[in-house]
């Protein structure tokens, strides 16, 4: 498969988000995987842990593993079994916010208008991202199965043979027409290697996921709460081209949207990021 243009000047990106939640309709992404707790898979229908009980690492697998065969069916994708082992690997790992390592930035400045932040202005330092180009016969799966990807080269399947930690945010790269008013099929979804494996990264198992060094950037981005999805998405392009002073100085096709809450949480925290001309 062609990996596609993965950098951070005008390529590449990666996960974040879905356009559903406790209704179990929602895409999965690597944050949904992380963050899982026994609560929302009682609150699913699988039952609960009384307080004090320990739950069997097979019995908890496999109760992961349903719920998210589950939430995927309603975006036509299929979770095999063999995501089990990943996807309590990335939920024993982490246990809240703390662990979760946040994407290096500098503040340049910001926009405002009547006290409501309008975008910032940020600059990213080169760094190591793995990322994997998606061409799914929807928007939706090619992010599912971008993530799942990835998710198997966080947990292990890498030279390391171990877990690697996780960054936020996760990115999604998408591709439109000149007007704006359509997303390309091709997706790609990246992961920020964690500090601790910038200066020598694990490599992938998983031939078709690519580690890049993206370039230094600086990137416009504004945040929005709700799904990422395909109208979610066009509508904040077009939104943020119309608060830029200068919208001619950022590249005009390809846009990232950055994921950093559970999609399960009411408000869910997402930024549309354009990224400046080189």
């Amino acid at each position: 498969m062609d990996r596609g243009g993965c950098q951070m000047n005008g390529g590449g990106g990666g996960g974040g988000g879905g356009d559903g939640g406790p209704d179990r309709s929602g895409m999965i992404s690597l944050e949904d995987l992380e963050s899982f707790s026994e609560d929302q898979l009682s609150d699913s229908g699988n039952g609960s842990l009384e307080e004090g009980e320990t739950m069997e690492e097979d019995e908890g697998s496999d109760r992961l593993l349903h719920y998210w065969q589950d939430v995927a069916r309603g975006h036509q994708v299929e979770v095999s079994n063999e995501m089990a082992e990943p996807i309590q690997q990335l939920t024993s790992n982490n246990n809240g916010r703390s662990n979760r390592e946040h994407i290096p930035f500098t503040l340049l400045s910001q926009k405002e208008k009547c006290g409501e932040l309008l975008y910032d202005k940020r600059h990213y330092e080169k760094g190591h991202w793995a990322c994997i180009t998606m061409r799914e016969d929807t928007y939706e799966q090619s992010i599912c199965y971008g993530f799942m990807r990835i998710m198997r080269y966080i947990c292990k399947q890498n030279s390391l043979g171990d877990y690697l930690g996780m960054s936020l945010p996760i990115l999604t790269v998408v591709h439109t027409d000149e007007n704006h008013s359509a997303i390309s099929q091709e997706v790609t979804v990246a992961y920020y290697l964690p500090a601790e494996h910038q200066a020598q990264p694990p490599q992938p198992q998983d031939s078709e996921i690519v580690i890049e060094v993206w370039p230094a950037a600086i990137v416009y981005t504004r945040p929005f709460t709700g799904p990422t999805n395909e109208l979610t998405i066009i509508n904040q392009i077009n939104g943020m081209a119309e608060l830029l002073e200068s919208p001619g100085v950022c590249v005009n096709d390809s846009f990232i949207v950055a994921g950093y809450t559970n999609p399960a949480h009411s408000h869910r925290h997402n930024e549309i990021w354009f990224l400046e001309r080189h």
